[in-house]
C-alpha cells in the first residue's frame, strides 16, 4: 500500500472547483483520488490540521463530488491504520512547524501547505504530496526537493501555461 499527502486543492479540482483546472486535470485528479480509496493510504496529522482543512474545503457527506467522496472516505477510516498514517507535527514560530525545513528558499512558502510538508516529512512510509494546481508548490518544486520532499504534480501542464503566459505579457 502507498500512501499519500493530499493537498486539498486537488480534491477540490475532483470536484470541478478550480476554473483554471481544465478537463484533463479534473480527470487526473478523479483518478488519483480513486487509486487512493481503491489501495492507498494517506498521511494525516494527529492535530486534525489536514483533515480540518479538508473538511472546511469538501463536502463531508460525501456529494457531489470524488473529492467529496475521498474527504467522507478519509474521514470516516481516519483511525484505521490500513487507511490512514497518523504523525505528529509540532507547531513553530519561525518555521509553522518543526518538521518543515529550515531551508531559506522557503521562507515564501505558503504557510497554510506548510503543515502537509510537515506531515510528509514526519511520516514513516516516505509519502509524495499531491498537488493538482497551486502554484507555490511549482514554484517551490526545486527546494521541496532538495529537503527530501517528493512532490507529484497532476496537472504539470497548468504550470506550463502559466509560465508561458507571463512570459508573453513581459514580452
Amino acid at each position: 500500500m502507498t500512501f499519500k499527502v493530499v493537498d486539498t486543492n486537488v480534491a477540490l479540482v475532483a470536484n470541478n472547483k478550480a476554473e483554471q483546472a481544465d478537463r484533463e486535470c479534473v480527470l487526473a485528479c478523479i483518478n488519483a483520488l480513486g487509486r487512493i480509496i481503491a489501495s492507498g493510504g494517506i498521511v494525516l496529522d494527529d492535530g486534525r490540521l489536514i483533515i480540518a482543512e479538508h473538511m472546511k474545503n469538501l463536502n463531508l457527506k460525501g456529494q457531489p463530488g470524488a473529492g467529496d467522496a475521498f474527504v467522507k472516505r478519509v474521514f470516516d477510516n481516519q483511525a484505521n491504520v490500513k487507511v490512514a498514517e497518523q504523525v505528529n507535527i509540532t507547531k513553530d514560530v519561525s518555521r509553522g512547524f518543526m518538521e518543515f525545513p529550515d531551508d531559506p528558499r522557503l521562507a515564501g512558502f505558503d504557510k497554510d501547505d506548510r503543515k502537509f510538508v510537515a506531515a510528509a516529512l514526519a511520516s514513516r512510509c516516505n509519502p509524495e504530496i499531491l498537488n493538482a494546481v497551486d502554484s507555490d508548490w511549482w514554484h517551490n518544486g526545486q527546494a521541496l526537493e532538495d529537503c527530501g520532499v517528493k512532490v507529484r504534480f497532476l496537472c504539470p501542464g497548468q504550470f506550463t501555461y502559466a509560465r508561458r503566459s507571463r512570459r508573453r505579457r513581459s514580452d
